[in-house]
């Protein structure tokens, strides 16, 4: 008889893409914001790491609203990584807006409203309001169906308890559909919300968890609840002050904030939503929470939008804007003067600068064993130590690249761990900017439009301005 082959079956329930950031989970900080020398995901850049933990600190103390921060260093060390840890470091409820400097040229609306936007994604607004709610483990459901399908409606009873009290409730058809539709049966414990009769199951009683020998994994398990059926609960519901202009200035309402049609939003609307968040505010039913507005390539923003910045800033309803860029003396956008960072002096004034310096060897290598791991890439030591290398004589994002590319060569050659020979073989294959910029530098002749002039043509032209 053959033997049975059992195939191979993979977990396809975590399906995730591997980015070029999704290693970081937090600027790597203690409770002191000294830098750990790994942690979370980063390596290195101790003083930047920590002076963006001072930033995150006074952005939870709600202290720094209307301030601008600039990371400044050389391509591939860390700013947009630096960046990304503050977003993890703030936690859910701050919002986090990301935006690179070129997406505003390619918008179908003006770069003064897209930056508006941006701005006002990255503030958000707590809105607390007091409902009543109908709480309690489910005793016993009775529905009365009519004996002919005639004009009757259902009707039933609702039997709920906590561990005080026992009440019974009559159940119109709408209660009864509901009921049906969310599976609700004895042993549930439910929570029902008595202004608009939204139904919702909070997990079953402990006290039931021996009906069924088996359970699925998502059953959950809560106490019966305590007190009086009827209870005041407080809701809090966390919105951006874009996703408020967006339903107040389209008909449709929330559901452009899915078709991304949001368009120019008019400046009466922003009024009026910007005087009732205040009126809310000053009742205490709503308090602003700041976030925070990171711009990468920032120096590709023009004249305009720097101007447009400036004002922006002022405005008491300002995020904190973070704003990273890779360039030094450069031309500003929009106009013939040069300036450091291609960023205007009067802004650059209002920036408080943090600094990333080029990553060491040993920070190279530890990066680099990160990235294997998160990539689920097994590379031996000897390899590792030959990718280190390759890391600091080209650039540390073409040794991230050759990671995947390795695994793939190793896989083709049937082995389990990536060897040398594997990491030689892609590094012939793929190119690095040296190389490449030197095999352009030998057959510049052969390309077409080649700017960097040869001996001979210098000759030339020396020749035709001497006659």
């Amino acid at each position: 008889m053959a033997e049975l082959k059992l195939s191979e079956t993979r977990d396809l329930t975590r399906i995730e893409r591997i980015g070029a950031h999704s290693h970081i989970r937090g600027l790597g900080l203690d409770s002191t914001l000294e830098p750990r020398s790994v942690s979370e995901g980063m390596v290195g850049q101790a003083s930047a790491r920590k002076a963006a933990g001072v930033i995150v600190q006074m952005v939870k103390a709600g202290k720094i609203a209307g301030r601008a921060v600039l990371l400044a260093g050389h391509p591939g060390t860390g700013k947009t990584a630096i960046a990304m840890g503050m977003a993890k470091s703030l936690g859910l409820e701050t919002p986090f807006a990301m935006l690179a400097g070129s997406e505003l040229f390619s918008l179908e609306m003006s770069k003064t409203e897209a930056l508006t936007q941006a701005f006002r994604k990255a503030i958000g607004v707590r809105i607390k309001e007091e409902t009543e709610v109908i709480e309690g483990e489910v005793v016993e459901i009775q529905i009365d169906r009519p004996a002919s399908a005639g004009a009757a409606s259902k009707t039933g009873k609702l039997t709920l308890k906590t561990t005080e009290m026992e009440t019974v409730y009559d159940l119109g058809a709408k209660m009864i559909e509901a009921l049906g539709k969310d599976k609700v049966q004895s042993g549930d414990v439910i929570a029902i919300d008595k202004a608009s009769g939204k139904i919702t199951k909070l997990g079953r009683s402990f006290s039931r968890s021996r009906d069924y020998d088996a359970m699925g994994p998502q059953t959950k398990f809560v106490q019966c609840p305590d007190g009086e059926l009827q209870k005041r609960k407080e809701v809090v519901h966390c919105v951006t002050l874009h996703e408020i202009d967006v339903i107040n200035s389209r008909t449709q309402g929330f559901l452009a904030l899915f078709t991304g049609d949001t368009g120019e939003i008019r400046a009466e609307v922003r009024e009026q939503i910007d005087t009732k968040v205040a009126e809310w505010r000053e009742e205490g039913k709503a308090e602003i929470v700041p976030g925070v507005l990171f711009i990468d390539e920032v120096h590709m923003l023009d004249i305009e939008c720097f101007s447009f910045l400036n004002r922006a800033l002022e405005n008491e309803m300002a995020p904190i804007l973070v704003v990273a860029t890779n360039r030094g003396i450069t031309t500003i956008r929009g106009t013939n003067y040069k300036s450091p960072h291609g960023i205007p002096i009067d802004f650059l004034d209002r920036l408080l600068i943090i600094s990333t310096q080029p990553y060491t060897e040993e920070e190279i290598r530890k990066i680099l064993d990160i990235r294997c791991q998160e990539e689920d890439v097994e590379m031996s030591e000897d390899a590792r130590v030959l990718l280190t290398k390759i890391g600091v004589d080209t650039s540390l994002r073409y040794a991230i690249h050759l990671i995947t590319s390795a695994a793939l060569a190793c896989q083709k050659r049937k082995g389990k761990v990536v060897e040398m020979e594997d990491i030689s073989r892609v590094y012939e294959l793929f190119w690095d900017v040296k190389r490449s910029t030197q095999y352009l530098m030998e057959y510049q002749s052969q390309y077409m439009f080649n700017e960097v002039p040869t001996a001979e043509a210098d000759a030339d032209e020396a020749n035709a301005m001497v006659s």
